[in-house]
């Protein structure tokens, strides 16, 4: 009961149709576990697929898997299909293409750290404000240094290197602290136990990937498998954001065209906004705003419309609303949030129906006509022409097998960036260490022998002036004291003898004695100075 201007979502009073010329004004879908979420996710995937439009969604419990296989006959089905007049269900399947972060059930997703940016990262890894900024920092220095940051490696060496030189880092862009970075690597080190380093590396995703469509022009359904991304919330918010961030800055602008580009199905949207910094809720509300005109549609999965911000809340045209149930005040006020939102009907109130309202029941109020929010009606959801619920191993390997996409991402590559390059730098640097003191230790052989020999000169030469010095000096007072010595002496040859004797002797002995007081080596230069003196004396 489609058109080729809309999907048939399912019928009350009267039929309920999405307009695919306002299917990029968003989505929301939400209500209570059990109540049908997941069937209206799964027939709006089918509806948009079998109108040419591509789509990517998440499957966090498996069961969506169920997409790739047709549906069984089935009379509770067949019963519903002839009550809102919708007739024989055709079952069939919709084309699947299956991907996977972790490379177990799909196709392995992948992007590089650089693409991923410091604030997307940031939240990932959940960093303090003085955290962010040394991330930011270390980004800065990639782009300066022409540093590659393609894996997780490539920046744990960055932030090594950012630690080792951060005085002069610090100069130019600010404190960068060793504690700082230890609380990134570990967090970064949780990561990886986490599995998220598979996230990060080449060969990385091209967004054309989930364009596709089939060669009779029907919409390829690219599904994510999250059912263990889902252990890692972090992880899956911050993959989602990414992804729609880069579908916003790479998608050409084409207004508003007769059916969307793409439409991507968030399931469990408010894990994308607990704990957000006020940053990355404007960054949110600005690609929801923002990316209709790259005729991309987004429609937020959750229990309960609260759970997301007045502001994306707002820009959320098209609506299906399952039951929920109000057995706390939190229930109460979400009750008449999601109340307020429809435009009324007199026919009923709001407030009391969405209590009541059985499982594959909804409040439905898409956009009309000028892209008027439609008066809400009570309806019930059409069945899905494809399979509820999980396929087997066997099924995923067939579809997976047969996928365009091929083995292109099966196997990662390592090409050389950051951490080959500071490697490379390092290993440099500690052969020229290295060389240098080999250099060194071949150095001080040469100039100890030189010191020694410019000593031996000093001390010889040192000596020498001590010997002439003292000599001088000496001298006169021994002459001196020989000559009064000398006016008794006799004038017989012999006498003259013994007095030249005994001066000599007297010579010799203050020679020695001064020569013991101040080393041998002086005293020796000494006794022959004043020896040498004496001997003149006496001629």
């Amino acid at each position: 009961m489609d058109t080729p201007e809309s999907i048939f979502i399912g019928a009350g009073e009267r039929p309920q149709h999405l307009l695919l010329k306002y299917a990029n004004r968003h989505g929301l879908i939400a209500g209570a576990t059990g109540t049908g979420k997941t069937v209206t996710l799964q027939i709006l995937a089918e509806g948009f697929s079998r109108a040419g439009v591509p789509v990517f969604l998440s499957d966090i419990k498996g069961d969506l898997a169920g997409l790739s296989q047709p549906g069984t006959p089935n009379p509770g089905f067949d019963e519903r299909a002839a009550k809102i007049g919708l007739g024989v269900i055709d079952y069939q399947a919709a084309p699947v293409t299956f991907w996977d972060l972790f490379g177990e059930q799909g196709h392995p997703v992948r992007t590089t750290v650089s693409e991923m940016g410091p604030l997307l990262l940031s939240r990932l890894l959940d960093l303090s404000e003085a955290q962010e900024g040394v991330l930011s920092i270390v980004f800065e220095i990639a782009d300066r240094e022409g540093l590659l940051l393609l894996d997780l490696n490539d920046l744990q060496a960055l932030l090594t290197f950012a630690a080792e030189n951060s005085k002069e880092i610090s100069s130019t862009y600010g404190n960068v602290t060793s504690a700082s970075v230890g609380a990134i690597q570990r967090k970064l080190l949780t990561l990886r136990q986490q599995g998220g380093e598979n996230f990060f590396g080449e060969p990385a995703l091209e967004l054309s990937e989930f364009m596709r469509t089939t060669w009779d022009g029907r919409g390829y359904v690219n599904i994510l498998a999250a059912d263990r991304l889902m252990a890692t919330p972090q992880l899956y918010a911050t993959f989602l954001l990414w992804l729609l961030s880069e579908l916003f800055e790479e998608l050409p602008e084409v207004g508003d065209p007769e059916k969307p580009k793409l439409v991507f199905f968030f399931d469990e949207a408010h894990l994308l906004f607990n704990d957000a910094p006020k940053a990355l809720v404007d960054r949110i509300e600005n690609v929801v705003r923002l990316i209709r005109s790259k005729g991309v549609g987004i429609y937020f999965v959750t229990q309960n419309p609260i759970d997301l911000p007045d502001r994306v809340l707002g820009q959320l045209g098209n609506r299906v609303q399952h039951a929920l149930r109000a057995f706390t005040p939190r229930d109460q006020r979400a009750v008449k949030s999601a109340a307020e939102t429809f435009r009324a009907n007199p026919a009923f109130t709001v407030s009391e129906t969405i209590t009541q309202l059985g499982v594959g029941e909804a409040l439905v109020s898409p956009l009309e006509a000028k892209g008027v929010p439609g008066i809400v009606e009570r309806a019930l959801i059409r069945p899905p022409a494809s399979r509820m619920g999980p396929i087997t191993p066997e099924e995923r390997r067939e579809i997976i097998a047969k996928s365009p996409v091929g083995t292109r991402y099966d196997t990662a590559v390592d090409r050389e960036s950051a951490y080959e390059i500071l490697k490379k730098r390092g290993d440099e640097a500690a052969r020229a260490s290295v060389e240098e003191q080999q250099k060194a230790e071949k150095t001080p052989t040469k100039r100890a022998s030189t010191r020694q020999s410019a000593g031996a000169a000093f001390g010889t030469s040192f000596l020498r002036s001590i010997a002439s010095a003292l000599g001088r000096a000496i001298v006169p007072l021994i002459v001196a004291f020989i000559g009064a010595k000398a006016a008794g002496r006799s004038a017989s040859a012999s006498t003259s003898k013994s007095t030249s004797s005994r001066r000599q002797s007297v010579g010799e002995a203050f020679g020695k004695s001064v020569a013991r007081s101040i080393g041998t080596s002086v005293g020796k230069q000494i006794s022959r100075g004043v020896l040498g003196s004496l001997s003149k004396g006496n001629q």
